[in-house]
């Protein structure tokens, strides 16, 4: 009978000390309950360092004549770095072999399969010339939406020009520098659209809409037509 007993007690106390344990288990639970944010994340207010207090003024296209001559070409490479982890020069990589990219064909290096954004931006610019060049690397997705390519872009004009200019020595130095342009040297004024131009937004170096018009690479000075009278400028 006593050993019964023993028994009882052992089981007994068994018993409670899981009830105590499921009891403080419920307890802290309520207590330290975790309730999901409605809205993820936090916001942090970053002051804009692009902003003023007036309408933002548009920037001047390049005078490609004046700048590439004296871009720091040193500065050049070190911003191509930051294209190294996708481009390659010499070889294909994740991203096209950029020997010779300025005024190559648009989508048209061998051996690398381009995405249907890129290929289809052929039709808006044809070949890379710098104010295509230009436009695209100040914001890739922007400049041709659905493009493979992530890279944010460079939003200093100046990083651009002088990425553009150390590419140029690789392999596309046959590529001209068109000579200076008043109208897009410091304190022009942006001239207006003339009629029958491609709307606001649209990539440089789209080919014109008007019949039979052929246009020359942006950024390339066009030579005189035949018979025209025109005298070539220059250099």
């Amino acid at each position: 009978m006593s050993g019964d007993l023993h028994w009882n007690k052992i089981f007994g106390a068994a018993l409670a000390t899981g009830l105590v344990i499921l009891g403080v288990r419920e307890v802290s639970t309520r207590m330290f309950a975790v309730h999901p944010p409605e809205k993820m994340g936090y916001q942090i207010d970053v002051a804009d360092e692009g902003a003023s207090a007036g309408p933002e003024q548009p920037q001047l296209p390049p005078d490609w004549g004046t700048v590439l001559p004296t871009a720091d070409l040193a500065a050049g490479e070190a911003q191509f770095k930051k294209c190294g982890s996708c481009h390659k020069l010499g070889e294909n990589s994740i991203g096209p072999d950029l020997t010779g990219v300025v005024g190559r064909p648009v989508a048209s290096h061998p051996g690398f399969s381009y995405s249907e954004a890129m290929t289809g931006h052929r039709a808006e610019a044809p070949n890379w010339t710098y104010d295509a060049l230009d436009h695209f690397l100040a914001g890739p997705g922007k400049a041709v939406p659905g493009t493979k390519m992530s890279f944010a872009g460079l939003k200093k004009q100046e990083d651009r020009i002088n990425i553009i200019a150390w590419l140029r020595t690789q392999g596309s130095s046959g590529f001209p520098i068109p000579a200076p342009d008043p109208s897009r040297q410091a304190g022009a004024t942006p001239a207006a659209a003339p009629a029958g131009a491609p709307a606001a937004g649209t990539a440089p170096g789209a080919t014109p809409a008007a019949a039979g018009a052929t246009a020359a690479p942006t950024g390339v000075q066009a030579s005189p037509q035949p018979g025209s009278g025109a005298t070539p400028p220059k250099k």
